[in-house]
This record gives C-alpha cells, structure tokens and sequence, in this order.
C-alpha cells in the first residue's frame, strides 16, 4: 500500500499572503486605488487569482478591468517569493513522508505554473509526484475531480489517500472524493470552515502525526 498526502498549498504548506498582497497593491495603485491591508486580504485567498483580483477591487468599489487580471499574473509570478515562506516544520515533514514512502501532491486553485515556480524557488518541488493548479484541469476545488485527478496524476489510489488544506474549499473537495481532509488550523480559513473535516492541525508536525493515524485507521486492502 502506498499512502498519498494531497496538500493545499497557500495557507497549508506556504505563507503567501505578503507577496499576495505586495502584486495586488502594485495593482490597486496603479490604477490610483488606496491599497489593502494584510488583514483585508487574507480572507480573499482561496479561491483562485480571478477571484482574488475581483475581491481586492471590489473592497475599493471598484471592478478590474480588462488588463488588470494578466498584469497581476506578471507581476506576482515575478515576485511569488520575496516573501514567502513556508510554515515551520514543512520542509522537515516532507522530507520524513517521503522517507517513509508516501506519495506527496499540491492541489491548489493558484495557477499551476505560478506554483510550480513557487514551490522551485522555495526548494520544495522535489518532494511532489504532482502539482494540480487551478488551471491544469476543467476543474477545480471545490470541485472532487480537481483533487482525484491530481491524485492520478501522483500515482496515488483514492483508498489510501488523505487531503490537507486550510479552506472550505479542500473539505468540501475532499468529502466529496471520499477522503479523509485534515484542516489545517494556522491557515487562512476561519475555523468554521474546518466543519466536515476529520480533523484539525495545530502545527504542520501535528497534521503529519493525524495523516498516518488515518491511513492506518482506514485498515484498508493493499
């Protein structure tokens, strides 16, 4: 049996909303809008770069216009990891899973090259069999097929997988692909959000800890 750990990425392995927020108020100034605070922000990440563009320019009464979604993608590809960081513990636990033999995955809704990149500056891509973007499929969370087909796209087997992620968004997928998702609490998701989940994380060592407990509490064939 080999396990797979399908793992949002902002708000679950990375903190990302500094840079997030750096492209988007290079945008909303430029365009002479006042611009957003961490805070304001953070609540708007989930959901996709379309979104998070429409958000930002609705909290300033404002819809984007027609360059601004492309100019965004530029400048935040460019500038993806300034700042980001991943959560302490990430690059220990990766590295212990795949040890053990699991195989590791990114289902994000961020566009796929923009996690790519990201993930390859921070040095964490050689730990993923797969990195499902928000664009690498016709669709994607909360969608179940987004997280099945990059589960394919691992190698995995949906008996002997689990899902982790900070959002509605990763539990309502996960549930809705029959797996277990572990909520993880230091994200970007209020913790109402964790409700249907089959467990939440403090702290990424403490995810890993409940991903084997899962897999082993399945008692599964393989």
């Amino acid at each position: 049996m080999t396990r797979t750990l399908l793992l949002d990425l902002d708000g679950t392995l990375v903190d990302s909303v500094p840079d997030l927020a750096a492209a988007l108020n290079r945008l909303l100034r430029a365009r002479g809008l006042a611009p957003l605070s961490r805070a304001e922000i953070t609540p708007m990440v989930g959901d996709g770069v379309a979104k998070l563009v429409e958000r930002a320019f609705a909290a300033r009464g404002q819809a984007p216009d027609a360059g601004a979604l492309a100019e965004y993608s530029a400048d935040y590809g460019a500038h993806a990891a300034v700042e980001t960081k991943p959560y302490p513990g990430v690059a220990e636990a990766l590295r212990s899973l795949a040890d053990e033999g699991w195989l590791l995955a990114v289902c994000t809704n961020k566009p796929e090259a923009a996690a790519r990149s990201l993930l390859g500056a921070l040095g964490l891509a050689h730990y993923f069999a797969a990195i499902g973007g928000g664009d690498s499929f016709p669709v994607r969370k909360p969608d179940p097929a987004h997280l099945l087909a990059t589960l394919t796209a691992a190698g995995g087997e949906q008996a002997h997988a689990v899902m982790a992620g900070d959002h509605a968004n990763d539990v309502v997928a996960a549930r809705g692909a029959a797996l277990p998702c572990i909520f993880a609490a230091w994200g970007y998701g209020p913790p109402a959000m964790a409700e249907g989940a089959a467990a939440v994380a403090h702290d990424f060592a403490e995810l890993v800890v409940i991903a084997r407990r899962l897999m082993d509490g399945r008692q599964l064939p393989g």
